[in-house]
């Protein structure tokens, strides 16, 4: 259900969602490089085809060179971008009017694309770090499904809280396969000061959809662990969010997570994210 950067991993079929339904959202969710790559290749392609109309007409351009791409190509550029050097200037009244279509082009570009850059940047986002994998392992004399995240920024996300919960794919009464959701409830749903790590500990008991479940029986029921973390992040006092999910195959047993809290010399907690996924056997779960 999600990839391991917490995104929908679902193809959607038979909806009518395109690209250019919701333009906008598509730019603003994508990443820095992509939305770079994507405005740099739209600003060359209209000024290209810009360019292209310009020659349509012969001599529209005054001063620049008959039939020359590359001086429409730049007359171009200057007139989306209203630089205006001067020295090639439309000539006849076809230019004037693309002169005119290309400067309106211009103006509601350049309002679109500040407006998604302003809100790119000004969008608080979580980096939030989840454990490759999730273990299962006494805690406190309980079998318990453990994984542990931890707040890659210099800030603090307040009143952090986790909804975690359990999908398997079951066969109701009818003969219908259905996805069925499960909360799983944690020993401590919510974090007051979210700075360092935070192992989040479910408690296997009798009431739970992890009771007598084997990594066999997991595996054939598609199970998936879906972990889903809110927070306020004190520097933008803005909620920010991030998800992660664990298959079958990624919950180990009988194993626990190696320690990666310590002392600095100064008295300071520190954490160590170079073991931050590594884990253990438990001889307490033999």
């Amino acid at each position: 259900m999600l990839d391991p950067q917490g995104r929908l991993n679902i193809a959607r079929t038979g909806a009518r969602n395109g690209l250019l339904d919701d333009l906008y959202l598509f730019l603003l969710v994508s990443s820095w490089p992509r939305l770079v790559v994507l405005l740099a290749t739209a600003y060359l392609v209209t000024n290209s085809l810009f360019a292209l109309a310009y020659l349509l007409e012969g001599h529209s351009l005054e001063h620049a060179s008959a039939g020359s791409f590359s001086d429409a190509f730049f007359f171009s550029v200057q007139t989306m971008a209203t630089i205006g050097y001067g020295y090639i200037i439309p000539h006849t009244l076809f230019a004037n009017i693309l002169v005119t279509v290309e400067s309106l082009t211009g103006l509601f570009g350049l309002a679109v694309v500040t407006g998604l850059v302003f809100a790119k940047f000004s969008r608080p986002t979580a980096r939030v770090l989840f454990s490759r994998v999730a273990v299962v392992t006494p805690r406190d004399g309980v079998p318990s499904l453990m994984f542990r995240m931890a707040n890659q920024r210099g800030n603090q996300i307040v009143e952090a809280r986790i909804h975690v919960v359990l999908a398997l794919t079951e066969t109701t009464a009818e003969g219908e396969v259905i996805r069925r959701l499960q909360d799983l409830e944690m020993a401590r749903a919510q974090n007051a000061l979210f700075a360092l790590s935070w192992t989040a500990v479910h408690p296997i008991t009798a009431t739970s959809p992890f009771y007598r479940q084997t990594q066999e029986s997991l595996a054939a029921t598609e199970a998936e662990v879906i972990v889903s973390l809110t927070g306020i992040d004190e520097s933008f006092s803005q909620t920010v969010h991030a998800r992660h999910s664990y298959t079958a195959d990624e919950i180990v047993w009988g194993a626990r997570f190696v320690d990666i809290l310590s002392r600095a010399p100064d008295g300071r907690r520190r954490i160590d994210y170079t073991h931050f996924h590594e884990v253990v056997p438990d001889n307490a779960a033999r």
